[in-house]
C-alpha cells in the first residue's frame, strides 16, 4: 500500500512504558490504569474516568448503570458504526433511530423529540467523524422528559462545540481507543461522568461487581472480597494504559498536525466537482478524526476500487446501520425510512488520514480523486 488509510505514531516511550509495567508484578488493572483515568479525566475536565476494553463496552455499561434494559427504548442514529446499537440491544433495550444532517451525519436533534415515547429512556448521540452533536439542544431535550443522556465520542476526544467538551452535558461520554483512533492502544476505551455515585457503580459493573480488584489484594494483603451486584468483564489492563500515557503527551500537538493535514484537503478538494466535505458547524473545534468526503452522483465504490488499484487506503464510515441484513430482518426497516442517513452511507469514502501525512501525500491522493471523477463522466 503506497498511502496506507492509517498509520499509528507509536514508538520508543510506548515501548519503554510497557517494559516499565512487564518489569512489575501486576499486568492487569492497577496503578498504571489509575494514572492513565486520572491524565483523561483532567485533559476532558471531568471528575471521573474508567478506562475499559473498549467503546462498546463503555456504551454498555452505561446503559445498565443508569437501569436501561427490557422493554425500554433508546434514540440514537442509524449513520454510525453497529456498536453504537449493538450496546443498546445487548443491554436489552431497542435502538430508536432518528435521521441525520444531511450535510455532516450528526444525529438531528430537531427530530428527536418527535420520537420520544413512553418507553423512551435515554438518547445517545454519536459525535460523527470528530464533531460533536448539538448537545446543548439533546440535554435540554433530554431534562425536559426526564432522559439520560449517553454521548458516543469514539470520534472525538479533542471535539469542542458552543464552548462544551465530550462529557459536560451528558450523563456519562464513552471513547474508543482502537488500532485507528486519535489516541491508540490497538483495542480499548474509556467513559467519564461527573457523577461520583453513578462512578462507583461503574466501577463495580466492570469487574464482575466484585468489590476488591488483584491489585487492591496485591497492594493491601488479601482480603475477603464480596460480589455486590451481577457485573461484566470490561476493565483494562496495565499493559494497555502503558501505551497510552505517553500519548496523553502529544494529543494537542497530534490534532494541529491532523488539523493541517485536514486543510489541505479541504483547499485541494474545494474545485473538485462531483465531491464534497462535510460541514462544520459554527463554534466547532472538530477533533479532526476522519477525512470523510461524499461522492455526489453515484460510483463511490468504483472510486474505492480505483484508490486501491493505485495502492491509496480508504473505508466507509459508514454505510446506514438500518439497512443492514441483521436490522432490516430483526425490525423490518426498508430503504427510505432514513434517507439522509442512506445518502449519506451510500455516498461517503474516508481518505488517507493521519498526523505524519506530508502535503505531497495528500496532494496524490486527491490528485486521484480528481482522476478517477473526471473518469466517471
Amino acid at each position: 500500500m503506497g498511502i496506507p488509510f492509517y498509520r499509528h505514531d507509536l514508538g520508543e516511550p510506548e515501548v519503554e512504558a510497557v517494559r516499565k509495567v512487564l518489569a512489575g508484578p501486576i499486568l492487569t488493572t492497577g496503578e498504571v490504569v489509575e494514572s492513565f483515568e486520572r491524565r483523561f479525566a483532567a485533559y476532558l475536565g471531568v471528575p471521573h474516568a474508567l478506562a475499559v476494553t473498549s467503546c462498546t463496552g463503555a456504551l454498555h455499561l452505561s446503559l445498565l448503570a443508569l437501569g436501561i434494559g427490557l422493554g425500554d427504548e433508546v434514540i440514537t442514529t442509524p449513520m454510525t458504526f453497529i456498536a453504537s446499537s449493538t450496546a443498546i440491544l445487548e443491554a436489552g433495550a431497542k435502538p430508536v433511530f432518528v435521521d441525520v444532517e444531511s450535510q455532516t451525519g450528526n444525529l438531528d436533534a430537531t427530530k428527536v423529540e418527535a420520537a420520544i415515547t413512553p418507553r423512551t429512556k435515554a438518547i445517545l448521540p454519536v459525535h460523527l467523524y470528530g464533531q460533536m452533536c448539538d448537545m446543548v439542544t439533546i440535554r435540554k431535550i433530554a431534562d425536559q422528559h426526564g432522559l439520560f443522556v449517553i454521548e458516543d465520542a469514539a470520534h472525538c476526544l479533542e471535539g469542542v462545540r458552543d464552548g462544551v467538551k465530550p462529557g459536560e452535558l451528558g450523563d456519562t461520554a464513552c471513547f474508543s481507543f482502537y488500532a485507528t483512533k486519535n489516541l491508540t492502544c490497538g483495542e480499548g476505551g474509556a467513559l467519564v461522568t461527573k457523577d461520583r455515585g453513578l462512578a462507583e457503580k461503574l466501577r463495580l459493573l466492570r469487574l464482575h461487581g466484585m468489590t476488591k480488584t488483584a491489585a487492591d489484594r496485591h497492594r493491601e494483603g488479601y482480603q475477603h472480597w464480596d460480589m455486590t451486584v451481577l457485573g461484566w468483564k470490561y476493565n483494562m489492563d496495565n499493559i494497555h494504559a502503558a501505551l497510552l500515557l505517553p500519548q496523553m503527551d502529544r494529543i494537542e500537538q497530534n490534532w494541529s498536525k491532523r488539523d493541517t493535514v485536514a486543510r489541505w484537503y479541504e483547499g485541494l478538494l474545494s474545485d473538485c466537482p462531483g465531491v464534497s466535505v462535510p460541514k462544520s458547524h459554527p463554534q466547532v473545534r472538530h477533533a479532526r478524526h476522519l477525512f470523510p468526503v461524499f461522492v455526489e452522483g453515484g460510483g463511490r465504490d468504483a472510486i474505492i476500487q480505483g484508490l486501491q488499484e493505485d495502492g491509496i487506503g480508504s473505508v466507509v464510515n459508514y454505510r446506514a446501520i438500518h439497512l443492514l441484513s441483521y436490522f432490516r430482518d430483526t425490525f423490518g426497516f426498508r430503504v427510505g425510512d432514513f434517507p439522509h442517513a442512506e445518502k449519506i452511507g451510500d455516498s461517503v469514502v474516508s481518505l488517507p488520514f493521519y498526523p505524519a501525512m506530508t502535503e505531497n501525500q495528500v496532494t496524490q491522493v486527491t490528485a486521484t480523486v480528481t482522476r478517477l471523477l473526471k473518469a466517471r463522466r
